[in-house]
Order: structure tokens, then C-alpha cells, then sequence
């Protein structure tokens, strides 16, 4: 007999166009990135600012925490929606949220080509999880990023609800 306590701490399933970005997770991505209040060249020469935002951030642009956060919002909401055009399978919100947050660091279109979505779209939930693993710990020039590691080990910990 299923523990009702348990399943319902686990939760269930649902379309993945009901679900909406946790507060957690855009703290979460937030913390990953951290502030800078002005523009800067990323390891892949991308102009970035306030938590990691790159669209259309201007070389000598500045901003300030709160305007960063407003954009931080914004922008993680579009990702969600990016994640919701390429993963057509029921998810848990957590599943949800480590996949908004990969797609955040990566970009929506690497993440909706990678094996984390193949995975998912096959409902092998647990290679989707497995898969964030290893993906992308490395900058642009092929240099392993320790910090990226610690990154992914989180993902995966939300991806199997275990934060």
C-alpha cells in the first residue's frame, strides 16, 4: 500500500503547461550566477549583466539589484516557456524547475537539442535526470569549469526532488 504522506510529498505529474517557475529556483539561479551591476565580457565574450542576463546587454551598461531581479524574472519566465515548447511530457515540478534552470545557464536551444529532452520526451525520467551530469561543464574555449560541476550536481538533485 502506497503511504498517501509520501505520495503526497512526491506529488504527481502534470502537463507541463500548467506548471510555473518555483521562487526557489529563480533564487537559485540567481545565487549560481551572482550580480555584477555592470556589463561584462562572459568566458564565451558575451556581454552580461545582473545575473547572468546576455540579451541585449551593451558594453558599459549598468544596473542595479532590483532592476536586475525584475530582468532575472523576465527572463527565467521565457526560458520556462522554452522548456515547455520542447518537453511535451508530464512532469513534477521539480523535473520542471532543473530544467528551466539548465536551459537558463545553457541557452533554450542547446538545451532543447541535448539529451536531457530526448530523454524526457521518452519518459525516461531518470536518464533526463542523470543526463544533466556531466553536460556542459565546460566554457567555450574547453577549459573544465569546477563551478559548473557543483552547478550541475544541483540540477540533478532538483531534477530527482531532492533539495
Amino acid at each position: 500500500m502506497t503511504d498517501p504522506i509520501k505520495q503526497n510529498t512526491i506529488g504527481t505529474r502534470v502537463a507541463i503547461g500548467s506548471l510555473v517557475v518555483a521562487s526557489t529556483t529563480l533564487v537559485g539561479i540567481a545565487v549560481n550566477e551572482g550580480y555584477v551591476g555592470h556589463a561584462y565580457q562572459d568566458s564565451g565574450h558575451v556581454q552580461t549583466i545582473g545575473f547572468g542576463e546576455t540579451n541585449g546587454v551593451q558594453a558599459g551598461q549598468k544596473t542595479t539589484p532590483v532592476r536586475a531581479l525584475i530582468q532575472l524574472n523576465k527572463s527565467v519566465n521565457a526560458y520556462a516557456q522554452g522548456v515547455q515548447h520542447c518537453v511535451r511530457v508530464p512532469l513534477y515540478q521539480y523535473e520542471f524547475d532543473a530544467y528551466v534552470d539548465v536551459a537558463y545557464n545553457v541557452g533554450i536551444t542547446a538545451f532543447c537539442k541535448s539529451p536531457i529532452v530526448t530523454y524526457a520526451n521518452s519518459q525516461n525520467y531518470d536518464a533526463a535526470c542523470n543526463a544533466i551530469l556531466g553536460w556542459y561543464v565546460h566554457d567555450h574555449a574547453g577549459n573544465f569549469v569546477p563551478g559548473l560541476v557543483q552547478r550541475r550536481t544541483n540540477e540533478y538533485k532538483t531534477c530527482k526532488g531532492n533539495t
